[in-house]
């Protein structure tokens, strides 16, 4: 997983400076996450058949770190990772926020933060209520919890037990502005999570064996699961890591070449 991890960063850097736009800071930072997701034997998936009625669903709140999902859905089989050179180009499949079943095996269209765990509550109940066993994850960012429309739904899920229910909070610290226990803090945040009925883990979004105990153990909770996974937004790219100025710039060429040289050592 690792090597795929490392793969699945360059091509991220290769996509946003392609395109000249895009957010790498969170994509590279939540790549560790993701990978374990599609490739540790988390998520129960078919590429060859995306609406396959048995998978688990990836929820994705945070839309604008869509370079990491289209690398994992192309890298897992869903389309052909050539297309991933069409990343925020007219006519492409792959823009710079994710629309339900454009391409294949995205589950939700994502924009507007703060909306894609009400999305994960509507699916995660829905399958409760027809009795079946498929898993619901819903990636959110950190920033995302100054919003009130998040603790609705923290909310919802807690008074119908939804145990077919993890999230996953990417705390990175950042968002566009600056840091964010400086623009809005979400502190104590695990300590708020758990009073709102939620089994709360809270670990190394970098360490891959701490994410897939977690990851797998999740499926066997009574209750709804969310795992704050703290990581270094930008990671693996020196000049981009723990620095919110990356939050959506693209890189220019100097930076580019030095970006995928370190990542090519980083694997």
């Amino acid at each position: 997983m690792r090597k795929i991890a490392a793969q699945i960063r360059q091509q991220i850097i290769e996509m946003i400076y392609s395109a000249q736009s895009g957010h790498p800071a969170g994509s590279l930072g939540m790549t560790d996450v993701f990978t374990v997701l599609y490739f540790g034997q988390i998520l129960k998936f078919k590429p060859q058949e995306p609406f396959w009625e048995e998978r688990d669903y990836l929820i994705l709140s945070n839309g604008h770190i869509c370079p990491v999902l289209y690398a994992c859905l192309a890298k897992a089989g869903f389309f052909a990772e050539t297309e991933l050179k069409t990343f925020r180009q007219f006519n492409s499949r792959l823009q710079g926020h994710p629309h339900l079943g454009s391409p294949p095996g995205v589950e939700n269209t994502a924009g507007p933060l703060g909306q894609g765990l009400s999305q994960a509550v509507g699916v995660a109940l829905g399958l409760k209520m027809e009795q079946k066993t498929n898993h619901v994850f819903c990636v959110t960012s950190d920033g995302e919890h100054q919003e009130g429309q998040t603790w609705e739904s923290y909310m919802l899920a807690a008074k119908y037990k939804l145990n077919n229910l993890t999230v996953l909070i990417d705390r990175n610290q950042i968002q566009i502005g600056g840091p964010t226990e400086e623009i809005m803090p979400i502190e104590p945040l695990k300590y708020k999570l758990a009073s709102f009925g939620f089994d709360v883990a809270e670990l190394d979004g970098h360490n891959f064996e701490q994410l897939v105990a977690n990851l797998k153990q999740t499926k066997k909770q009574l209750a709804p699961t969310a795992i704050i996974c703290h990581t270094i937004p930008g990671k693996g790219v020196s000049f981009m890591e723990n620095n919110f100025d990356w939050h959506g710039k693209a890189p220019n060429q100097n930076e580019f070449e030095q970006a995928m040289k370190e990542l090519k050592n980083y694997e």
